[in-house]
C-alpha cells in the first residue's frame, strides 16, 4: 500500500531527503497543469512548478498538517504563479492548450474550435489574478470553494464571490463571440 503524504513528510523531516521525490512524482502533473493554466507558457510553467516544489521542500518543516499536503502545495504553486503574473504585468497568453485534432473533423471545425479556445484563453488571462486563480482551481482542478479558500488564503465566501465574478466576466466577454459564432 502506498504511503500517505504525511508518512512521506515524516520520512523527509527525519532526514530521508530522497523521500521527497515520492511527493514530487505524486503531484508533478497537477502542479504543472496549474502553473501552465495560470501562465499559458510552457517554459514559465515548468520553472514555476519546479520553484513550487523547491519552496515546499524548504518550508516542509513549517507544514502544520492542518490541511492536506496537496492543498498546501497548490497554495505555494498558486502564489509563485500569481507573483509571476504580477511581475509580468498580466500579459495575454501566447500559447493555447494544444489539442490533438480528430482525424474525422473537417478543417473548418478545427479552425472554429481553435478560435474559440484562443478567445477563452485570452478572456481568462484578462481576469484579475484572484479570479483567474479561483476559476482555474475550480474548473481545471476540481477543488471545492473551501479548498480554494485554503489555497488562496481567503474566506470561503470570497472564493465563491471570485468564482461568480469570474464566470460572469467570461460570459460577458465571450457573449459577442458566442453570438457571432453560434447562430447557425
Amino acid at each position: 500500500m502506498a504511503q500517505t503524504d504525511f508518512e512521506v513528510i515524516r520520512q523527509v523531516l527525519a532526514g530521508d531527503t530522497e523521500a521527497f521525490e515520492t511527493l514530487v512524482r505524486r503531484y508533478q502533473q497537477p502542479i504543472f497543469r496549474l502553473t501552465y493554466r495560470m501562465t499559458r507558457n510552457l517554459e514559465d510553467a515548468r520553472d514555476l512548478a519546479q520553484e513550487a516544489f523547491v519552496q515546499a521542500y524548504r518550508s516542509l518543516g513549517n507544514f502544520q498538517q492542518r490541511a492536506s499536503f496537496s492543498t498546501w502545495l497548490y497554495r505555494i504553486a498558486m502564489n509563485v504563479s500569481l507573483n509571476r503574473l504580477k511581475a509580468a504585468g498580466h500579459e495575454s497568453p501566447e500559447e493555447v492548450d494544444a489539442q490533438v485534432p480528430d482525424g474525422q473533423a473537417d478543417a473548418l471545425a478545427r479552425v472554429l474550435q481553435d478560435e474559440r479556445d484562443r478567445a477563452v484563453a485570452v478572456a481568462i488571462a484578462d481576469l484579475p489574478p484572484q479570479q483567474q486563480a479561483t476559476l482555474t482551481l475550480r474548473v481545471h482542478h476540481g477543488l471545492s470553494h473551501r479548498e480554494i479558500a485554503e489555497v488562496l488564503g481567503c474566506a470561503e465566501g470570497t472564493a465563491k464571490a471570485n468564482y461568480f465574478h469570474a464566470v460572469r466576466a467570461l460570459q460577458h466577454k465571450l457573449g459577442a463571440f458566442r453570438d457571432t459564432r453560434g447562430g447557425d
